[in-house]
């Protein structure tokens, strides 16, 4: 383990051997996904060839301009800055992380918003597609998407803005839509998602390096989707607002996604970072530590609070020393009440009443924000002991949906800060012997 760890309160929260353990496959898998390691296992400069994966171009003589969009965006930039130097002629990283965070000298760093779009971000994502449609043939693009890119690519359709934007997106969380569906009406409604940036790349070569926050790991809908080719149509955008029954939209704001060929036929998509790298570390910790461990699934999803009563259900039938590892999204359908916490707390705050001895179950986020300034949290026995002491109700916060506020009062709540990764969120289950 490295000497500075993640999770900031990892030392007062380790008061069992089990939170002890469940701590140090957490730390193994944020180590995993760190941007700026991962990217420099992954991307290499063979002369004059760069490698990622298994895609290969070629760098000589010709002018490089870096684009990154979502919470890694920052962190990438720094990274392939060393790999590159001054081969770069410039670029725009546009993140959710304040511009101290981003340590380069050809690649400017921009703030944007999140999780609400904003003009901020209209601005941002002006200059970049102004960047990108000066390029020439000969030009490479190297452009980086993850997590968080959908809300920074605001780029306004019909008579909607980014406030609009924001009001939609409201809507479709609180009725628990998925990220399938939320992101396909993103792509059709702005100009710089669903292939919008190839477009505008073109004709210029394109290297796409993207970081997956999205179960299954679909290229389309990571971030929305801007250097892949998108199938959706403007009437799969329209049935979807029909289903959820969304205001403030019609189907004269949606625009159909860019569908030629041309521009995407030098286009290189490759996954570069996923849960997958988060998860294989943390089953290596498991193994490390005496447990049987498994990778359930890296796919999980549906209402928060059922996945995480199905997976101590699982849990509680597993032979003793088991770690039972989850990547994925749930979702959280607020409904009228909207407390603050995400996904993470949630699912925990669902099996606070429920854990027995013996057990414990971690579900955390990779980007370190939880809806709130907590990561995630810890549900066992201790945390359902320092409620009652504290006279609480983990039902009562969890009909309110105020997860964030239960664990920072019991204390159980996982401290990380903004990491500058982004996979989807971790889940870490583990029975004692």
């Amino acid at each position: 383990m490295t000497a500075t760890r993640t999770v900031r309160n990892a030392d007062s929260l380790a008061t069992t051997t089990l939170r002890s353990d469940a701590l140090d496959i957490i730390e193994a898998g944020y180590e995993a996904i760190n941007t700026k390691s991962a990217i420099a296992r992954k991307v290499r400069l063979d002369g004059d060839i760069l490698v990622a994966n298994d895609i290969r171009v070629s760098v000589h003589g010709r002018r490089i301009f870096f684009v990154g969009v979502g919470k890694c965006a920052a962190a990438a930039a720094e990274a392939l800055e060393g790999i590159l130097g001054e081969r770069i002629t410039g670029g725009i990283a546009l993140d959710v992380a304040m511009p101290p965070l981003c340590k380069t000298e050809r690649i400017e760093c921009i703030l944007g918003t999140h999780p609400a779009p904003s003009e901020i971000n209209e601005s941002g994502t002006k200059r970049i597609m102004e960047m990108l449609s000066v390029l020439e043939e000969g030009d490479l693009a190297i452009i980086l998407v993850s997590g968080g890119g959908s809300t920074l690519l605001c780029s306004p359709t019909g008579a909607l803005t980014c406030t609009s934007e924001k009001t939609l997106l409201g809507e479709l969380f609180r009725r628990g839509a998925t990220i399938q569906e939320i992101n396909t009406l993103r792509k059709h409604i702005s100009h710089a998602r669903g292939g919008g940036l190839a477009k505008a790349a073109y004709p210029a070569e394109v290297l796409g390096l993207v970081i997956s926050d999205v179960p299954g790991h679909d290229l389309s809908f990571i971030a929305s989707g801007p250097t892949v080719r998108d199938e959706t149509t403007v009437a799969d955008a329209a049935a979807m607002v029909k289903a959820h029954g969304l205001s403030g939209i019609s189907e004269s704001d949606l625009i159909e996604t860019p569908n030629d060929e041309k521009y995407f036929a030098r286009v290189h998509n490759t996954l570069l970072i996923s849960n997958r790298d988060a998860l294989e570390a943390m089953k290596r910790m498991a193994s490390e530590r005496g447990y049987s461990a498994e990778i359930v699934t890296d796919e999980l999803t549906g209402e928060a609070r059922d996945a995480a009563r199905e997976v101590l259900a699982r849990l509680r039938s597993a032979s003793a020393k088991s770690a039972h590892l989850y990547g994925g999204e749930t979702t959280v359908a607020v409904g009228s009440y909207d407390g603050i916490g995400g996904r993470c707390q949630e699912f925990a705050l669902a099996l606070v009443d429920d854990v027995a001895e013996g057990e414990v179950v971690v579900p955390f986020a990779s980007d370190g924000r939880d809806n709130s300034a907590a990561a995630g949290a810890i549900a066992d026995t201790v945390s359902a002991s320092h409620a009652v002491k504290l006279g609480i109700s983990a039902g009562v916060y969890l009909q309110k949906h105020r997860s964030y506020d239960f664990f920072r009062a019991t204390g159980d709540a996982l401290e990380t800060g903004y990491t500058g990764s982004n996979v989807s969120d971790l889940i870490v289950a583990l029975k004692a012997q």
